[in-house]
């Protein structure tokens, strides 16, 4: 029973947020102070296992490590161990929360559902106002001018109530949706534009319609039947302004909406468009305030808003009536004034009748006729009352006959004679013509007797012209609806529409359809349904089928029923459907061994899963799913912290009251011992206090000895130990003999340890000094004349060293330092420019000659080349030859040269002489 508390409270604790308080294994749970380094979260984990205080600090590691004679090795694998069990155990705890959490979200609303209703209804509420901040902030607009406006945005918000009319299903808000602009009914794009094409194709039917494909059939609404064109079927997702295709699905957005603001022409247009955002449904009026006067022009322009700038001042409008005697007494009103009321004696027409008549028709007719004698004189006029002349006699100027064959002029007083010939006039029939002689009056019926097909063209039969010849045959087409036949007698092939009901059961499954037979779809229910919650008090209208699909809307009245547990009153939640949430509230029940009210959340009506009840009678019977009960739990231990000192008396930490006891805190002890070097390595145990060991530093019976060697720290330099073990005070001097290298870094030198420690700069420089010359070049060259000595050599050089000129002629013999400060420099004197002009001319000698030379050469090449070309060399005829002078040049080159390697190797040599 305390196991199955423990999993169900640990379910119920993590899908309410907060941890709930379980017993735990070992001593009880351990919580430190600040400065004890308490584990987080230690007190009030759920589920069971080991308390915080079972796992071992870092130092009650290294002291276990320290006394463990299995060495570090064992240490890790016992560490390994641990922490892998309690990752499994971790594992385990997490899927059985996780399965209590989903069973109470299953069979209970849980109150977070509530605070995330109360959080979105928030989020709704400012993602509103923030859609009407232009309108009301901005033109301090009247809210009460957005109610339909608004209806459509929480719509767009409510589950379930924005629903595809055609497809009967909610419209999500990452789906393409489509808005009519005579309803704002919105609809799926899918659904949309297959109503589109399927309304199209009905009424362009070939059956029904002769032009087929030749007009632009429009397609309705499926809510308000407002027709639209072909051309303005839908084939894009855009935003209710129809700014943004495609908009991006943003949570702080109305759904479907691109957050822009929506800048539409208000209807009628006023010259003005929408400050709302991109929003569902009509545009609200226009909230700009302009200046205009009243209807009759008389009162002086006021400021009013757009939408109301029409305003009348109340005073009679004056404007003269359609009777043009009476002035307009209706307040001042727009349009065109009402017809007067009053009654006067009028004339007709004609002048020859007087009567009492309104104001309103003063034009009228009597019932007489006209009687004035016509021009010829001999008739009368015929026309009842009327206006203007009577006109010409009608039987004046040329007639025709009757058979309008011959024209002829005679007096109104004679009638027109007979010509004699054949009538000849096309008969009723339009086939056939009259073979009568002129006559006056109708001609007769055709009476020929003629081949005569039905109207259906299926049967032919001889009758009189003039009689229509239907046969008994039924049409056997089917009618626009394709479903029913025309069943009409001699049907010439224009069935008419399907006159029969549909009665084909709608979307909604609850009504049928009350249109006559068609092909197609439906139409969508016209009917609404309220689907209400538990109380009644909220409700949501949905179009008719989706009532069975439909979530119930969030009620914010309270629940009213009593509680189930044994508190007086239930926690405040919502009004739901089916049984209520579990309790929450602290049971507070007094427990009995200590006294202390219980914290932990009512356990009266807690969720077992019993298993092993049923057994399977054989090996084919499928085991059956755990069940569960609604039980009373025991409360849990008792968690209350009571202060409690630790066996070393390190801390005072608050133990769980059921695990009140004497524990160890895992620390080292950490008493100094006999040696006063060094403390106890002990996990926290008991000290027995003698007159000895008084304080808390002191160590007692039970502690440790110490058993090491000297471990203080030796002066400095000093690399030896003391050879002494674990003692109190100062270590004695140090009398080893020390290896050092001297200065030079080439002799090794041996000085005791105390004489380098206790010497000072000077003392240690002599110690390491080797008494020879220092073996360190300088950074001329030369070797340091000082003795072994630190640091860096004196740079003081007095060596010899030789100097020459530029030109390497000119040699002397300096100080090294002198020439290093470039305090001394030869300069060339005059042999030596003499030298240089002389080896300067060699050279543009040597140059000349050579560019002489390769003239000469490619002057031949292109002699050559043009003999080769020309062809007429022969062999007998004789050239002229051309004595060509050679240049000094040309004829002693090969002595020059001679000469100038002689002398310039007798230079080298000169100069590598004063050099060396």
């Amino acid at each position: 029973m305390e196991a199955s508390w423990r999993q169900v409270a640990g379910g119920r604790g993590r899908a309410r947020g907060r941890a709930t308080a379980a017993p735990s294994s070992g001593n009880g749970i351990h919580l430190r102070g600040a400065g004890g380094g308490r584990e987080k979260g230690s007190v009030g984990a759920a589920g069971p296992g080991p308390s915080p205080r079972g796992a071992a600090t870092p130092a009650a590691a290294g002291s276990s490590a320290r006394r463990s004679p299995a060495g570090p090795e064992a240490l890790q694998t016992s560490v390994a161990c641990e922490l892998m069990s309690q990752r499994k155990f971790e594992e385990i705890k997490k899927a059985n929360q996780a399965a209590a959490k989903k069973l109470v979200e299953e069979h209970f609303s849980s109150s977070s559902e509530e605070e995330g209703d109360e959080d979105f209804e928030g989020k709704r509420g400012k993602i509103v106002a923030n859609t009407f901040t232009s309108y009301t902030t901005q033109t301090d607009g009247d809210m009460r001018e957005l109610e339909r406006t608004r209806q459509y945005v929480h719509e767009a918000f409510q589950a379930g109530a924005m629903t595809c009319l055609i497809c009967i299903a909610s419209v999500k808000r990452n789906q393409a949706v489509w808005s009519c602009s005579g309803c704002f009914c919105i609809f799926h794009m899918p659904c949309i534009q297959k109503w589109a094409k399927d309304s199209q194709f009905l009424v362009s039917s070939p059956l029904t319609d002769d032009d087929f494909g030749k007009r632009d059939y429009p397609w309705p609404c499926p809510k308000c039947r407002f027709e639209y064109k072909r051309s303005d079927t839908p084939s894009r997702y855009y935003c209710y302004c129809g700014k943004v295709e495609d908009p991006p699905l943003d949570p702080w957005l109305v759904p479907h909406s691109c957050g822009q603001v929506c800048e539409r022409e208000f209807k009628p247009p006023c010259g003005h468009k929408c400050l709302l955002l991109c929003h569902p449904g009509p545009c609200p009026p226009c909230p700009k305030m302009v200046t205009t006067t009243c209807y009759c022009r008389k009162a002086k322009p006021i400021p009013r808003r757009c939408s109301a700038k029409e305003w009348s001042c109340q005073q009679p409008c004056g404007r003269k009536l359609l009777c043009g005697q009476h002035k307009c007494e209706n307040p001042c009103h727009a349009g065109n004034c009402p017809p007067c009321p009053r009654v006067s004696r009028q004339k007709c027409v004609c002048g020859k009748q007087v009567a009492e008549r309104s104001c309103a028709s003063p034009r009228w007719h009597c019932d007489q006729v006209c009687g004035k004698t016509l021009p010829c004189g001999n008739h009368t006029c015929e026309q009842v009352c009327h206006v203007g002349p009577c006109g010409e006699c009608p039987r004046s100027g040329k007639r025709f006959c009757p058979c309008q064959k011959s024209k002829f002029s005679l007096p109104c007083t004679e009638d027109v004679p007979t010509c004699g010939d054949s009538c000849d006039k096309v008969l009723e029939c339009g086939i056939h013509r009259c073979s009568q002689r002129c006559h006056r009056g109708p001609c007769e019926t055709c009476r020929q007797e003629v081949e005569k097909h039905c109207r259906c063209g299926k049967h032919t039969k001889r009758m009189p012209c003039h009689k229509p010849y239907l046969c008994e045959t039924k049409c056997v087409k089917m009618r626009d609806c394709q479903k029913h036949q025309c069943r009409r007698k001699c049907c010439p092939g224009n069935c008419p529409p399907c006159d029969q009901n549909c009665g084909r059961t709608l979307g909604c499954r609850n009504h049928k359809c009350p249109s006559v037979c068609h092909r197609g779809s439906c139409y969508p229910c016209p009917e609404t349904v309220d689907v209400k919650c538990n109380c009644g008090n909220t409700k949501v209208t949905v179009p008719c089928g989706r009532e069975r699909t439909t979530r119930p809307p969030k009620c914010k009245e309270q629940c009213s029923r009593p509680p189930t547990c044994h508190h007086t009153s239930q926690e405040k939640h919502r009004c739901h459907f089916g049984s209520c949430p579990p309790c929450h509230q602290p049971c507070q029940k007094v427990l009995e061994k200590c006294g202390h009210l219980c914290p932990a959340p009512c356990h009266d009506q807690a969720l077992i899963k019993q298993t092993g009840r049923h057994q399977p009678t054989g090996p084919w019977e499928q085991p059956s799913e755990p069940t569960f009960i609604q039980t009373a739990l025991p409360c849990p231990p008792c968690q209350v912290p009571i202060p409690t000192e630790c066996l070393g008396k390190h801390e005072v930490s608050p133990l769980p009251c059921h695990a009140v006891g004497p524990y160890s805190c895992k620390r080292v002890c950490g008493r100094t011992l006999d040696c006063q070097n060094h403390t106890c390595m002990k996990e926290c145990h008991k000290v027995t206090e003698i007159d000895a060991c008084v304080g808390k530093n002191k160590a007692g019976p039970e502690c440790l000895r110490c058993e090491e060697g000297c471990s203080k720290s030796r002066p400095l330099g000093c690399p030896h130990p003391c050879v002494l073990p674990c003692h109190p005070g100062e270590c004695p001097p140090c009398v080893q003999m020390l290896r050092i290298k001297c200065h030079c870094k080439i002799t090794s030198l041996y000085v005791e340890c105390r004489k380098i420690t206790t010497a000072d700069v000077n003392e240690k420089n002599l110690l390491s000094c080797c008494k020879n010359q220092c073996p360190k070049e300088l950074p001329c060259g030369h070797r340091c004349k000082e003795m072994c000595h630190p640091g860096e050599c004196p740079f003081n050089c007095n060596q010899k060293v030789k100097l020459r000129c530029p030109c390497k002629r000119i040699k002397k013999e300096l100080q090294c330092n002198k020439v290093r400060e470039n305090q001394i420099s030869i300069e060339c004197d005059t042999t030596c420019k003499e030298m240089k002009r002389k080896a300067s001319e060699i050279k543009e000698a040597e140059a000349k000659a050579a560019l002489e030379e390769e003239k000469r050469r490619q002057q031949a090449e292109l002699e050559a080349f043009e003999n080769r070309l020309k062809g007429r060399r022969k062999k007998n005829r004789k050239r002229d030859e051309v004595a060509v002078e050679l240049t000094l040049w040309q004829k002693y080159k090969y002595y020059l040269l001679s000469a100038c390697t002689v002398v310039v190797l007798v230079f080298a040599w000169y100069i590598a002489h004063d050099v060396a």
